[in-house]
């Protein structure tokens, strides 16, 4: 035997018949918070501040690693020298 049962209703309907609370105004003001610091985060993240502040520890980064490659091409090219 199979019974089935449809209910129409809204879900403010049922949260209120099944007692559960009424969390929209929370969500709501957290949303609008949340909305808030996105909106400063995004004014800080302007083209020109993100290359200041990326773009130094890259090319010294770069630079480091250019004078590592040449200091061991120097030494290899040293060595060879030395055994000829």
């Amino acid at each position: 035997m199979k019974i089935s049962v449809d209910i129409d209703c809204t879900p403010e309907e049922a949260r209120a018949f099944l007692g559960l609370p009424d969390v929209k105004p929370m969500q709501d003001a957290l949303l609008a918070q949340i909305q808030e610091r996105m909106a400063a985060n995004l004014a800080a993240m302007e083209p020109e501040a993100m290359l200041k502040t990326w773009l130094p520890a890259s090319v010294q980064g770069f630079e480091q690693m250019q004078k590592m490659f040449w200091a061991q091409f120097m030494n290899n090219t040293g060595k060879a020298g030395k055994k000829e």
